[in-house]
């Protein structure tokens, strides 16, 4: 197994980065995405993945960002209906100790993977136990927070970026990992981020997700801010440069309105390949920036 030290963590980011004007930041991450990248845009509208809380509405941790709103959307597997999907998100609400509770229905969700192509997030589960489920994955979803004080705020969980990406790593065993890493997550503060991304460019994943704090009504997070929109460029953008071989992704969970539009032309500036739901300006963006348009209709994670 490769082995995550805190020294390797704690490497100073390249001041540069984090000093230069957002201008500057935005034209080193674009050379990147030029250099590394074919000049393509993959544009997904996710209509042929459907989505699975194994707990239905239920989570022990109650977080501080989601207290199981965006569970009560989800199908359960109790008369679970696919419809036209191809593929499916497997989640739910997490046990006291932030692992999702796929345990106790292995059975079902094996024979669930002999019809859709699966997505699960797992949570704090570790590999031999996932393992060990034998429940076949196209992907393997993981949330990395790379700031201890945002894991106690949000999840009321002790946990490490360090534990989090010795996961990472042992889950590899399992199926492709698709780390996720939401921008404004401490309250709509940027904390741990630029950590965060730093502990994964050690790992070099082949996909990494950025997400954007929705505060939500019925939420502890609800009168919060979202991030301010050039400081998730600024994330974006570091992104692009820390990890360069990666694909980038900014996936589906946003705020709506104006804020998506401007964070979407932004990523577009900031280097990512891919964009869910795109806000309607962006492809005429992306052709004014030289990139060919493809389009998906599976979870990103999976497309």
């Amino acid at each position: 197994m490769q082995v995550v030290t805190t020294a390797q963590l704690d490497l100073a980011p390249p001041q540069e980065l984090r000093q230069a004007p957002l201008s500057s930041l935005l034209a080193s991450a674009w050379e990147v995405r030029r250099r590394e990248h074919a000049p393509t845009l993959r544009l997904i509208r996710p209509t042929a993945t459907t989505t699975l809380s194994v707990t239905g509405s239920a989570c022990a941790l109650h977080c501080a960002h989601c207290d199981t709103r965006y569970l009560q959307h989800m199908q359960t597997l109790e008369g679970f209906q696919p419809g036209q999907a191809r593929s499916c998100l497997v989640s739910g609400g997490c046990d006291p100790h932030g692992m999702v509770p796929l345990t106790e229905h292995a059975e079902a969700l094996r024979k669930l993977a002999g019809q859709l192509r699966l997505n699960l997030h797992v949570g704090t589960m570790d590999a031999s136990t996932l393992a060990r489920l034998d429940i076949p994955a196209a992907a393997i979803s993981l949330d990395v927070v790379g700031c201890a004080e945002t894991m106690r705020l949000v999840y009321g969980l002790e946990r490490s970026l360090e534990q989090t990406l010795e996961q990472l790593v042992a889950l590899r065993a399992c199926g492709t990992v698709v780390p996720h890493v939401t921008i404004g997550l401490h309250g709509g503060k940027i904390r741990g981020e630029y950590r965060a991304l730093d502990g994964l460019a050690a790992l070099d994943p082949e996909q990494v997700v950025l997400i954007v704090l929705i505060p939500t009504a019925g939420t502890r997070f609800a009168a919060c801010q979202p991030p301010d929109p050039d400081e998730v460029a600024r994330v974006m953008a570091y992104a692009r440069i820390r990890l360069p071989h990666s694909r980038l992704t900014l996936g589906c969970m946003r705020p709506y309105g104006a804020y998506r539009s401007a964070i979407d032309r932004l990523a577009l500036s900031a280097g990512v390949n891919a964009i869910v739901n795109p806000s309607r300006s962006v492809p005429a963006a992306a052709a004014e920036e030289g990139l060919s348009i493809s389009w998906g209709d599976e979870c990103c994670a999976l497309d």
